[in-house]
């Protein structure tokens, strides 16, 4: 199996809970046991997205359950093994929070295995058309002519991937002009 989690994107009082699972009655609003997104990896892979936003107090859970392969669920004594590969991803720099104390250090290098950096797309200007390309076929739009894709891969794409989708979605809808015009309104210019 291949489980994603989105860090940020989980409330404090539940990451525990969505990582690890919960037995019944463990918490207020705990009916039923569940199993966490560890569990349904077991065997496979789970995808940390926005590793860099995990709360400080969840930190140590993580680096226990990386350094023992074994779970808790909330409000149960025994530990369950794990066999998971987990992949981490961020926009933010770790090292950098880890001199901060914003990260713990020992997590940090027990991630850091093996570190893959993803250059972002203004240093990849080759591989724009083909982002384009695989976005319309997506969003159902029309081919750019080839001026526009040569200004396009001219541009430095500010929010990386996301926002050279979002261009691309929004030519699909408003066409090509418009959607130029749009993006240089949101930058002030």
């Amino acid at each position: 199996p291949f489980v994603e989690v989105a860090c940020g994107a989980l409330p404090d009082s539940l990451l525990e809970s969505e990582l690890f699972g919960h037995v019944a009655g463990a918490f207020t609003g705990a009916n039923h046991d569940k199993v966490g997104k560890f569990l349904q990896a077991n065997g496979g892979t789970i995808f940390l997205d926005e590793i860099g936003e995990l709360p400080l107090s969840m930190q140590p859970k993580l680096l226990r359950v990386l350094e023992s392969r074994a779970i808790r669920r909330v409000g149960e004594t025994q530990y369950r093994p794990v066999n998971v590969r987990v992949i981490c991803a961020t926009h933010r720099e770790l090292a950098a929070m880890v001199a901060a104390g914003t990260f713990r250090e020992d997590l940090y290098f027990r991630l850091s295995v093996l570190p893959i950096r993803i250059p972002p797309v203004r240093e990849r200007a080759d591989d724009i058309p083909m982002l384009i390309e695989h976005f319309q076929k997506q969003s159902g739009g029309a081919p750019f002519p080839p001026a526009l894709m040569a200004e396009l891969r001219g541009r430095v794409w500010q929010g990386n991937v996301r926002s050279l989708r979002n261009f691309v979605e929004r030519a699909a809808v408003l066409g090509p002009q418009e959607a130029l015009s749009l993006m240089a309104a949101d930058r002030g210019g």
